[in-house]
């Protein structure tokens, strides 16, 4: 069964959960210090869910396929800025490892998904 809407993509539901999670963490005041921290994990969680629901949009499997490389880079940005949080005292390590572990299983569905459509490599989407 093919999704009629983005919202029915597992890994788009992930991606947002994983978002709001992340702008929870980001609002603490231990992210005063850090503005440019903060603004780039904000800004690459919400890569990752716009450039899944934009790549849904697209008219051909490898157009959507090339959007969900985009949020899978997104994806790992987002792992790296969270051991930068660790070393600067903005989380601690059990939160690094809890919000990255989401951010991991959510890229390796984004793979899954991409081999998906690689391989099906519809022309015309809708």
């Amino acid at each position: 069964m093919r999704a009629k809407s983005v919202e029915e993509l597992d890994v788009y539901q992930k991606a947002v959960e994983a978002s709001a999670e992340i702008a929870t963490v980001v609002c603490r005041d231990a992210f005063t210090k850090h503005v440019r921290l903060r603004e780039q994990l904000d800004s690459a969680s919400e890569r990752v869910v716009s450039a899944i629901s934009e790549g849904f949009e697209m008219s051909t499997d490898k157009h959507f396929a090339q959007y969900c490389y985009r949020a899978r880079g997104s994806s790992r940005e987002i792992r790296s800025q969270l051991v930068l949080a660790v070393q600067r005292r903005a989380i601690n390590d059990e939160e690094r490892l809890r919000i990255s572990n989401r951010y991991e299983e959510i890229a390796k569905m984004l793979t899954g998904l991409i081999r998906h459509l690689e391989r099906e490599d519809r022309k015309h989407r809708r």
